[in-house]
């Protein structure tokens, strides 16, 4: 024999499961959304990184040549 149980109770037990199942698409469009975030801000951290890379390279290589320069014999190109 099932037992009766109090309408409050599977009211608010409804009420919950729809509140879970009414909010479960925004919180899967921000997390989707905060995981895109997370995503791009790693790659202008790669390129500021990369960016910073080629400046020391830059650096070398013109330190380089104009050592170069300074060291040739003059009019020799």
């Amino acid at each position: 024999m099932p037992t009766q149980v109090n309408p409050q109770i599977t009211d608010a037990v409804v009420q919950a499961n729809t509140t879970v199942l009414g909010e479960s698409p925004a919180l899967a469009i921000g997390a989707a959304h905060q995981s895109a975030a997370h995503a791009i801000s790693l790659a202008m951290h790669n390129a500021v990184s990369n960016q910073q890379n080629l400046n020391v390279m830059l650096t070398a290589t013109v330190s380089r040549a104009v050592a170069a320069l300074n060291s040739a014999p003059d009019g020799a190109p």
